[in-house]
């Protein structure tokens, strides 16, 4: 399952995430080598990161974003977001008959294929 992760600081001062800023850094490789954080990038209009992840559940997310050492020492913590495929894209296939499209919802095409 994809998962946006949105974070959100605390109000600690910019010090106080100084001495975790290397260690933070390696544990984001670390998850990002492991295949379960597939981008992080940073905001343009804020200085607050937005991680992409791929988990079986938030809860598995929430525990992976909890080893974060900034996350340990309670300097960020995470919105999660669980997305799940554009589903629109099946208008452009929908089977048609006698010049009538079919019934049932799109979803119900969608789990059938």
């Amino acid at each position: 399952m994809k998962i946006l992760a949105l974070e959100r600081e605390s109000s600690a001062t910019g010090e106080a995430y100084t001495p975790h800023l290397e260690a933070e850094a390696r544990r984001v490789w670390e998850l990002f080598q492991g295949g379960s954080l597939r981008e992080i990038s940073f905001r343009l209009d804020e200085r607050r990161a937005v991680l992409e992840l791929e988990c079986a559940s938030t809860k598995e997310a929430d525990e992976l974003l909890a080893t974060l050492p900034l996350v340990e020492q309670g300097l960020i913590e995470f919105e999660l977001i669980p997305l799940r495929p554009y589903p629109g894209f099946a208008r452009l296939f929908r089977e048609r008959s006698g010049g009538k499209e079919e019934t049932g919802s799109e979803n119900d095409r969608l789990e059938s294929s």
